[in-house]
């Protein structure tokens, strides 16, 4: 069990890593390669970047999940 969260949590971590990164900034991010020039005339924001904020808010979830999962994983085994 412990190693199946540590192997989540690592994939996990990596692929925050790279969600956030793909984050638009104030030039522009990598999010403008897939698409990013057709702008939402609502929200100004592209189907990219909120499909992105998603993403990435659900691998955050994930990602905290197994660090509580460890924590009480290796709690109950000590």
């Amino acid at each position: 069990m412990v190693l199946a969260l540590e192997i989540v949590l690592v994939i996990s971590a990596i692929l925050m890593s790279v969600f956030v990164l793909l984050h638009k900034g104030k030039g522009g991010g990598l999010s403008s390669l897939f698409g990013g020039g057709v702008q939402s005339n609502l929200s100004g924001s592209t189907i990219v970047e909120k499909n992105l904020d998603r993403y990435t808010i659900v691998i955050g979830l994930i990602w905290i999940t197994c660090i509580v999962g460890l924590n009480l994983a290796q709690s109950f085994t000590a």
